[in-house]
């Protein structure tokens, strides 16, 4: 039985529906008929970059101040991905990302082969370029050796030249460099990964390329070429720079842009080609609450120039395709069931999930003999203000554009003492939950939101309601627009919302995420836990 709290008010009606059954996933690109639908991935995989080795296509993306970080996806049809694994499992300088560290970290990553060893570079533009090896993508990775300390450098990509020699070119963060719009190349000792140079600029963007960031680096038909995009996230077109010098003189040319499309700000992403000789080239879509979705854009090559997308009018600009014919890669591909679900019944969670800072041990227990994930209430060292500052938000990225997420918890608060609190959270500048809380009164369940969480500002309580049971169903529907209702259920059928509609809003440089926590306010030997039955994410 469920008492309604003074301040319960039922903001629309009962919903009375089952839980769906997830079938292929959330989002599916692969229509089935030999075309795809854009974007390939929608879900926040931000400036992402692709290599092909043999016949498997390897991406990675920006993962900022989240952990694992450096997500791995593969794939073999470059429509359909998985994730299958994370190359940085702790973020440095380690001391640093042991606290949240909202829109730092890793910023725009390449991922490159070469020689039999994988590499994926990436800029922190509070410390300088990392740079991580693998002999297998799917095993275990180096932790990031760094190969130019610096203050401002971000979005690193190396070139292994014919003669031996290598180089990295790069962008800058104004607000560490005090300059961005342009792009610059350092050299690097290809044995020991480490800068044998000074930094130099090779093109100035300022004029007609502004913000010019995010830059990939290659050589075809003896031109150096630097993929960058160039006019902002939202905003932006896709830049090329052509020299036969590696440190220039540059040329420019703008390659794709908006155009006529819905999709705006079509750049910063990979060039990759086809075992049978096609090109194609990824990119990202600034989608706000959703973060930046990966798009797949068809690419050719004219008088040593790329043209990506569809170019219509012949001027050598391409415009992003919203759907096209699949990639011509002999086999037949069935479509990849997306991972995000967790039934918690593996010895650690799902690869889809990630904490706000690098991961303490004592935070969780994966307990396969009963089939739960143990979240431990931990006292984050300060006085609790909001979500903001809490480390141990195990979140996941936002998958699609309409979904719902259901999880089963059990509470198991300290008695001691009284406000641990745990629930489901849509987290971002602002963000809304459902929060359990062993208040002075028993068990209860709010629906709070908070607006600008980033100014440590206090949450709301919508409304509340006391528990007589510590076992309970939350569950979210987000909805059109990133529009999210929160209800409850005390026995997964019937389920009741709780407060009001909120609308979602994207983190620090990532998409709005959703997932779960259990905390506690005050120091102590010992504390509670919630025991995450699962968490489904439906249609």
């Amino acid at each position: 039985m469920i008492h309604k709290a003074d301040s319960f008010v039922l903001s629309i009606c009962i919903l009375l529906f089952s839980l769906p059954v997830a079938a292929e996933g959330v989002w599916q690109p692969d229509l089935g008929n030999g075309t795809f639908k854009n974007p390939v991935i929608y879900a926040d995989y931000s400036d992402p970059d692709v290599i092909r080795v043999g016949d498997d296509f390897y991406m990675t993306a920006s993962s900022f101040n989240c952990i694992p970080g450096l997500p791995l996806l593969h794939s073999k049809d470059m429509v359909s991905w998985k994730l299958v694994n994370h190359a940085l499992k702790k973020q440095a300088p380690f001391e640093v990302y042991s606290l949240p560290q909202h829109g730092n970290g890793v910023y725009a990553p390449s991922i490159r082969h070469h020689q039999g060893v994988y590499y994926i570079f990436y800029g922190d533009p509070d410390f300088g370029v990392y740079a991580l090896t693998a002999s297998d993508p799917l095993g275990e990775w180096s932790e990031p050796t760094l190969v130019k300390p610096a203050k401002g450098i971000i979005d690193p990509c190396p070139l292994w030249d014919e003669d031996g020699k290598m180089y990295v070119s790069h962008a800058f963060a104004g607000s560490r460099a005090g300059l961005n719009s342009v792009i610059a190349v350092f050299p690097v000792c290809p044995e020991k990964l480490v800068a044998t140079g000074e930094t130099r600029i090779v093109f100035d963007g300022h004029v007609g390329h502004r913000t010019i960031e995010g830059t990939k680096f290659h050589k075809r038909n003896g031109f150096y070429y630097i993929f960058t995009p160039a006019g902002g996230v939202a905003t932006g077109w896709q830049t090329v720079l052509r020299s036969r010098q590696v440190y220039g003189p540059y040329e420019a040319k703008i390659v794709m842009k908006q155009g006529n499309t819905s999709i705006n700000g079509p750049h910063q992403g990979a060039w990759v080609d086809t075992p049978k000789g096609e090109n194609w080239f990824y990119h990202f879509q600034d989608k706000g609450a959703y973060g930046r979705v990966v798009h797949l854009q068809p690419m050719r090559w004219t008088n040593d120039w790329p043209v990506i997308g569809v170019d219509a009018d012949g001027d050598g600009c391409g415009e992003p395709v919203a759907s096209y014919k699949k990639p011509a890669i002999p086999g037949k591909f069935t479509p990849i069931v997306s991972d995000e679900s967790d039934e918690f019944n593996d010895f650690r969670p799902g690869l889809q999930w990630q904490w706000h800072a690098n991961a303490n041990p004592l935070w969780a227990f994966s307990d396969v003999t009963n089939g739960v994930l143990k979240l431990y209430s931990f006292f984050p060292g300060h006085e609790v203000i909001n979500l903001w500052s809490i480390p141990n938000l195990l979140l996941q990225k936002f998958p699609a554009p309409e979904f719902t997420v259901t999880t089963k918890l059990t509470f198991h608060p300290d008695h001691r003492f009284k406000g641990e609190r745990t629930g489901l959270v849509v987290m971002g500048l602002d963000y809304a939950l459902l929060d359990i809380e062993n208040s002075a009164e028993g068990l209860q369940l709010s629906q709070k939101v908070c607006v600008n969480a980033e100014k440590l500002s206090p949450e709301q309580i919508n409304a509340s309601v006391t528990l007589t049971d510590n076992t309970i169903y939350l569950r979210v529907q987000v909805g059109k627009d990133s529009q999210c209702i929160f209800s409850f259920s005390t026995d997964n059928r019937n389920f009741q919302p709780l407060g009001s509609a909120f609308k979602a809003k994207q983190g620090k440089w990532i998409g709005a995420k959703t997932g779960l926590y259990c905390i506690r306010p005050v120091k102590y030997s010992d504390g509670g836990w919630v025991d995450i039955d699962w968490f489904r994410v439906t249609h």
